[in-house]
């Protein structure tokens, strides 16, 4: 099964799709999870592994995704004997109402695509750059006129032309042009197309003015032109190439880490031609997560519908159906939780 992970984290990686990784790290039996088993759980909502049956798989599964619109790893704390304790940070509890006594603890780690940088030009600063920032871990491509597989080191996609009509770029997406002379109007006009948190031009101020009133003038949005950050980079009194190629890719990390990392699950699948990443109805019960594409029982109740995840919920709301509905129309917590 480990092996089975490692060939899908890499054909994923190459892929540029987000996961995650599930992990038991504490189980108290009877819990069908043990200690050490995996899954790897997809943006689309498919989980590949085993880290338990029934309610624990749905949590798991919702608290994945979560974790993969976020960015941000979590323990998630699954039982029916929770000793209540403070709320921490990156710990989610879910108190079990269902049949299952034990209590099982599963660690979730999210992977994001590498960020992507796009280097416009030849110049030794554009080399500099991509050589710098892949050592930083960025996945880059490099765009040049009539540029080779010897221009830059090891991109990992080259477009030898300045129309990136083709290029897929997201707001995890950078874009800097050091062309230094060569069609820097052309390859502004094309990066100011391309979805992204950032382009950088590396030129002079007096260059950047006189090259602003030409986009204007051709009908490029005045908002777009102003927010090309130039001269690229942060001012560190850079003189060599590798200087400034550090000063820009400081800046745009200062930019990356800034930003709110929240991944779109329906452009990505729209993209990629994936169903859509499953929704998730709240069981009025146990305040266990159901994906309503795939419950256990689903009830019409004064027409809405109302999915469970196992027959005790089912069971217990059929006594007593308003008493779940008006305690959720009144925001109060379900018996699990």
């Amino acid at each position: 099964m480990l092996e089975k992970h490692i060939e899908q984290v890499q054909e994923l990686k190459k892929k540029n799709e987000p996961f995650a990784l599930a992990v038991v790290v504490r189980r108290d039996a009877p819990s069908s999870g043990k200690v050490g088993d995996k899954a790897l759980i997809r943006k689309t909502g498919h989980l590949e592994g085993w880290i338990g049956g029934g309610c624990v798989s749905g949590i798991v599964l919702k608290e994945a995704l979560d974790a993969i619109r976020s960015g941000k790893a979590r323990l998630v704390r699954i039982g029916k004997h929770l000793v209540d304790s403070q709320i921490q940070e990156g710990v989610m509890e879910y108190k079990m109402t269902c049949q299952s006594e034990g209590t099982v603890e599963v660690f979730i780690e999210p992977v994001l695509p590498q960020p992507h940088l796009v280097v416009i030009g030849k110049s030794e600063i554009a080399k500099s750059l991509v050589r710098i920032a892949r050592t930083a871990g960025y996945r880059i491509t490099g765009v040049g006129q009539d540029a080779n597989l010897k221009t830059y080191d090891k991109v990992d996609e080259l477009i030898t032309h300045y129309d990136l009509s083709g290029l897929k770029t997201s707001p995890a997406s950078f874009i800097v042009i050091a062309t230094q002379g060569d069609n820097d109007e052309k390859a502004l006009s094309e990066a100011i197309k391309k979805d992204c948190s950032y382009i950088g031009f590396v030129a002079s101020r007096k260059k950047m003015a006189a090259i602003s009133a030409y986009l204007i003038d051709a009908g490029t949005d005045p908002k777009k032109v102003e927010a090309i950050r130039s001269p690229a980079g942060i001012d560190i009194n850079a003189k060599l190439p590798d200087e400034v190629a550090i000063s820009i890719l400081a800046e745009i990390i200062q930019v990356k880490n800034s930003l709110d990392v929240v991944v779109s699950f329906d452009q990505l699948n729209k993209e990629s031609g994936d169903a859509p990443a499953p929704s998730f109805y709240i069981n009025p019960v146990c305040g266990i997560p159901v994906d309503m594409n795939n419950p256990k029982h689903i009830i019409e109740y004064k027409g809405e519908k109302v999915y469970f995840c196992c027959d005790g919920c089912k069971v217990k709301f059929e006594k007593d159906p308003e008493k779940y509905i008006q305690a959720r129309a009144m925001g109060l917590a379900p018996e699990g939780m």
